[in-house]
């Protein structure tokens, strides 16, 4: 099974959750745990992976042999990201832009593109105590990361419970992250951007046809509290955990130490939220 961990906005304590459910959930059955936050990966500050491999990401991009050209413009015009530009006498690559798709290289007619490496990022991996650790690093200044978030799932042990950490927000790397999961968590917080950003956190599991609970951090009850609340009766999500303000859950956490560890109430609460998911496969998986 994978378990998605993502939230609408960032700050909301997604990655405190993922790291805390994912050791009470170990001590269960084998957890492997996957940081696709791939710009900004912190999962391994608190679960203190030892590293035992890295390798190198790449995405293929176009290199064009100018004795064979014809510049006829057809590779430009396949490319739907504007990554090709033909002049009269040269060809003008923008690395940056492209995808790796290929277009370019299967209808340039007169064979004069092949591709080769464009390195985007790293992956690594190791042990983390009883889990399995790994996570992707974006190169600095790298606007495609997908393909790296690509390469960190293609890890995933079908033998081994998956828990996937995505980045904040509701765009292209948080769908590749939690595509294909079993079920997702949404952590938000009791403020209005809170909410507004869970509720398009939410569509975006509608239109991944993904169940999901939500978690709702640093609760204090209160206005913005029960506003979630009814925003999740009303569209039938469940709310599976309320984690209360704790000073010393903010101190471990600046300190890097996982809560479940050290905190035997924090341990319960966390044991508590991995009760409620069903943890299964889906059938035809």
């Amino acid at each position: 099974m994978i378990i998605a961990i993502a939230s609408g906005k960032g700050g909301t304590g997604k990655t405190t959750v993922a790291t805390n459910l994912a050791l009470v959930i170990s001590e269960e059955m084998k957890v492997q745990f996957l940081d696709c936050d791939v710009e900004e990966p912190n999962a391994h500050l608190f679960l203190k992976p030892r590293w035992q491999h890295s390798e190198p990401v790449s995405i293929p991009v176009p290199q064009v042999d100018l004795d064979r050209c014809n510049y006829c413009g057809i590779c430009a015009e396949v490319c739907a990201f504007n990554a090709i530009m033909v002049g009269k006498e040269t060809v003008l690559v923008f690395e940056p832009l492209c995808h790796g798709c290929g277009g370019c290289t299967y209808f340039c007619p007169e064979k004069a593109i092949r591709e080769i490496d464009r390195p985007i990022g790293v992956l690594e991996s190791g042990p983390a105590g009883a889990l399995s650790f790994v996570h992707g690093k974006l190169n600095p200044g790298e606007a495609l990361s997908p393909p790296l978030i690509k390469a960190v799932k293609r890890t995933a042990d079908p033998a081994n419970l998956t828990i996937v950490d995505a980045a904040p927000g509701a765009s292209c790397p948080v769908v590749e992250a939690i595509h294909g999961s079993d079920y997702c968590l949404l952590v938000t917080e009791p403020t209005p951007f809170g909410l507004n950003d869970l509720a398009i956190a939410v569509e975006l599991l509608k239109k991944l046809h993904l169940p999901g609970g939500v978690v709702i951090n640093r609760s204090l009850g209160g206005e913005g509290e029960n506003e979630i609340e009814a925003y999740c009766r009303q569209e039938g999500i469940p709310v599976l955990l309320k984690m209360p303000w704790d000073r010393e859950l903010a101190s471990l956490y600046a300190r890097g130490e996982p809560a479940a560890t050290h905190l035997p109430a924090w341990r319960e609460l966390f044991a508590g939220l991995a009760g409620q998911i069903p943890i299964e496969r889906k059938e035809g998986r």
